[in-house]
């Protein structure tokens, strides 16, 4: 009506018009849809480090590196470059799978600065900075985003691996790494992680089924089940409220969950709102990629 004053709420209203049965809504509120869509590969920011990777990444430490050394390098590249193209640019390796050069040749032409690379090294080398170097020879990369001292099971793993820490924090000074931390592989071990303040990076063995996880034993290879879940989200609880990193690893029961059910389950759990900044898969084929963008985009979407 002529001269009438409306509030931008009746506005709105108004405008919203009806056209062949679509609702179109104002502009604004399809943009903040959009915006509060979370996705399998977001570049979601990992704890308070401020580095970005994608939400789903790519392992290759399945079976120690032998599922895909047994790819072949040519069934291999063709795997990683598929899930790059489909988003996926954070990359896990490490010293004892023995893919830091498959890895190399697989990103040869991709820009270093669109990859988040991992890696973890075994034990406590005399040198550290000198692995490093190696690794970053083998990688064909001036630096690693994250390195993580490699199998934690020791309750006091801190102590055993302090030069080694003490290392990698250098590294990080002299900006050779974005971040370190630790893979673990025993509830003590992670339990000590959540006390630390070095800690920037928690790998952390998960999934609702407790196939693999991590156990109140202080020995990686402990018989574990659904019983220990419970305590290893406890944990990872602790160390968010440190606002530190935490990725997910075993998601799959390290290959265990042959049945989609189970893979799906296991993702929507790992996909509960303030759990995990990420996830890593070992993929063995496109398939797999596929069906993990699938359930993980359905899982973020019905806790949004």
């Amino acid at each position: 009506m002529k001269g009438e004053k409306i509030s931008r709420r009746d506005f709105l209203k108004r405008t919203a018009v009806v056209v062949g049965g679509a609702v179109l809504a104002p502009v604004g509120l399809i943009v903040l849809a959009e915006e509060t869509k979370r996705t399998a590969t977001d570049q979601v920011v990992l704890g308070k480090t401020g580095l970005k990777l994608s939400r789903l990444g790519f392992g290759t430490g399945t079976n120690s590196g032998a599922l895909h050394r047994g790819l072949g390098h040519e069934g291999f590249n063709r795997l990683l470059r598929y899930a790059y193209d489909h988003g996926i640019t954070y990359i896990d390796t490490a010293q004892a799978y023995r893919t830091h050069e498959w890895v190399r040749e697989a990103i040869t032409g991709i820009p270093r600065e669109k990859l988040f690379i991992q890696t973890k090294i075994w034990g406590v080398p005399e040198n550290p900075l000198e692995v490093l170097d190696r690794f970053r020879k083998e990688l064909g990369t001036d630096y690693f985003d994250s390195v993580l001292t490699h199998f934690a099971t020791s309750k006091s793993w801190d102590e055993e691996r302090k030069s080694l820490m003490d290392a990698l924090e250098e590294a990080k000074q002299k900006k050779i790494i974005g971040a370190h931390g630790a893979s673990f592989h025993s509830l003590p071990a992670l339990a000590r992680s959540a006390e630390l303040d070095w800690m920037d990076v928690h790998l952390v063995r998960i999934n609702p089924q407790g196939s693999g996880i991590d156990t109140p034993a202080d020995q990686w290879n402990a018989e574990s089940d659904a019983s220990h879940v419970t305590a290893v989200v406890e944990q990872v609880k602790k160390i968010r409220q440190k606002r530190h990193g935490v990725i997910g690893m075993k998601i799959m029961g390290a290959g265990r969950f042959t049945d989609p059910a189970d893979r799906e389950k296991s993702i929507r759990f790992a996909m509960q709102p303030g759990l995990l900044d990420a996830i890593v898969i070992g993929f063995k084929s496109t398939a797999e990629i596929d069906e993990a963008i699938e359930h993980m985009n359905k899982a973020l979407a019905a806790s949004a």
